[in-house]
């Protein structure tokens, strides 16, 4: 197979779309006449390279929409990420977990439209340049099945952009793709100093390539570049020429299906890299956390190049008499209160779930002055539809809030009660300063924390190991439940802590703390851990190290806490 464009040159694949009845059977009382069946839409849907982010608008569109994805086994993630709740998904592989063929694959796909389902089979990669959608295509015209295509971002662009070079520029003027496995090729053809090729498939014969390209009289100091798991947090660019290709790929011990691009464009990667040089590129981050909390921490932490894995650390559950927070709620709704202050996602979670019990909503909260610290804790009111009348500057913690709630004036506040739903395991240091400033304070046990199950052995291995770059606590509790459902992390592994208190309670249980956040929120707590690894970065680059990771350099040699 063999590609050809110019720097100028676009490619578009008209979409064939259509709804065709399928005649089957007989229907009682004629049994000449057959009945009509009406085919569910088909879309041929493109993965891309890899990255779940670089799919299009139509293809997420098409699989949110979808009853059965009928999946390759390297996209069946994206296929999760992006269906509809109740869609089935269908990975195209054997019994055995041997991938299927053409055929195999799309009678998958016409079996699920002659049952009336919108079906979208989601294929790896770009199936216009390697053939897939020819084979496909083809064979659901054949079943008389109509379907559409949904082309995406193809290998052939988006690895060289993930690697840091375009296929033109400068002198180059045209690019060229091939497939490293065509026996017919011819390779005089392919040597040309005005001429990018790219070589899929081509990952694990790059010596081989480069062989027998200067055996037919290309130059040795021709740029060559190998990229395997292109535009993923996986992603390994080996950079070097012709004549030194094969020393490199012997040194890396890497190996695995990728492309090959050999050309001048490559050196534009001295400048253009962006990818592969993000301060946590790759590293494995742990995140200790509250059984159904999720936060933005995990859309920052992928921005920085880090793959997030959260462990569930703790769970929440209703407290054992429900009796005062019932009386609480009684008082909330007649005006007991002046204020209710929130200091988790968890308290506001239960207070809309004692609401929503008797068919509140928040429109209780007419009235009241509402206070909050914590930015998923402000969010989480926000999306209720309540928004705080208070809300600490800078750092996120109780001391804050505490600094900036006003004293109690008998002649202003007709109220002096304040409502705070919290923990059952809460520490009483805003209940003791709000006394302090003159309100009453009913401290309400709102939920319960349970210490949750230990996570799957593999990940507690990991823990343990050094398996993993960095660990993000976010709250003493994480620290002490981590420790006690899953073990100490590995000394090589990077701490970081979200405020001063979290810091002293990792040291108490013998861990070294490399990163604490200038203030106490999830933004702050994200950019330092990027700032320590960009400087491990730096410092591997000069040592002449190619990697930066802590998992991948631990060594006995770390200092240890005493």
């Amino acid at each position: 197979m063999t590609l050809e464009s110019t720097a100028n040159e676009t490619h578009t694949a008209a979409p064939s779309s259509g709804e065709a009845p399928v005649t089957t059977g007989t229907t009682p009382g004629n049994p000449k006449a057959r009945r009509k069946v009406t085919l569910g839409p088909v879309s041929l849907v493109a993965a891309g390279p890899g990255d779940p982010d670089l799919l299009t608008l139509r293809a997420v569109a098409l699989l949110g929409e979808a009853d059965v994805i009928v999946s390759d086994v390297d996209v069946v993630a994206i296929a999760e990420t992006y269906r509809r709740a109740d869609a089935q998904i269908i990975p195209a592989v054997s019994t055995d977990g041997i991938p299927l063929d053409h055929a195999d694959r799309v009678k998958l796909v016409v079996e699920a439209a002659r049952e009336g389902k919108d079906v979208v089979r989601l294929i790896a990669g770009d199936p216009v340049v390697d053939g897939t959608l020819l084979h496909e295509a083809a064979a659901l015209r054949k079943a008389k099945v109509p379907f559409e295509v949904a082309p995406g971002v193809s290998d052939v662009t988006g690895i060289p952009a993930y690697a840091g070079f375009g296929l033109t520029g400068g002198r180059t003027r045209q690019f060229r793709v091939v497939d490293a496995h065509d026996t017919e090729l011819v390779w005089e053809d392919l040597v040309h100093p005005r001429v990018t090729v790219v070589f899929l498939n081509g990952a694990d014969r790059a010596a081989e390539i480069a062989s027998r390209l200067i055996a037919v009289g290309a130059e040795a100091k021709t740029p060559i570049a190998i990229t395997r798991r292109g535009t993923t947090v996986d992603q390994r660019t080996l950079a070097g020429t012709l004549g030194d290709i094969g020393a490199i790929t012997k040194g890396s011990k890497q190996a695995g299906h990728g492309i090959v691009v050999v050309g001048d464009v490559v050196s534009q990667r001295e400048k253009l890299d962006w990818f592969e040089v993000k301060a946590l590129f790759g590293w494995r981050v742990l995140i200790p956390r509250t059984q159904d909390q999720a936060g933005p921490i995990l859309s920052l932490l992928r921005r920085h190049g880090a793959v997030p894995m959260e462990v569930a650390t703790i769970s929440v559950e209703p407290p054992r008499t429900p009796q005062q927070i019932d009386r609480a709620i009684h008082g909330l709704v007649s005006g007991r209160y002046e204020w209710i202050g929130f200091t988790s996602v968890n308290a506001v979670r239960a207070i809309r779930e004692k609401l929503s019990e008797y068919g509140l909503d928040a429109r209780s909260f007419a009235g009241l002055k509402v206070a909050a610290v914590g930015e998923s804790t402000i969010a989480s009111l926000i999306e209720f539809g309540v928004r705080p009348d208070l809300m600490p500057n800078g750092d996120q913690t109780t001391s804050a809030l505490l600094d900036d709630w006003p004293v109690y004036d008998s002649l202003t506040d007709p109220i002096n009660r304040v409502f705070l739903p919290r923990a059952d395991i809460a520490t009483d240091t805003l209940a003791a300063g709000l006394a302090e400033l003159g309100w009453e304070v009913e401290d309400v046990t709102a939920y319960r924390t349970v210490r949750a199950a230990p996570p799957a052995a593999e990940t507690r291995e990991a823990i343990k190991t050094g398996g993993f770059d960095a660990v993000m606590f976010t709250s003493s509790s994480t620290v002490r439940n981590l420790v006690g459902i899953a073990g100490k992390p590995h000394h090589s592994t990077i701490v970081a802590c979200i405020g001063p208190q979290t810091a002293k309670t990792a040291e108490e249980h013998g861990l070294r703390v490399d990163v604490l956040a200038e203030n106490s929120t999830m933004p702050a707590l994200v950019e330092a851990l990027a700032l320590h690894g960009e400087s491990l970065r730096i410092a591997a680059l000069e040592a002449g190290e190619g990697s930066w990771r802590p998992s991948r350099r631990r060594t006995a040699a770390r200092r240890k806490v005493t």
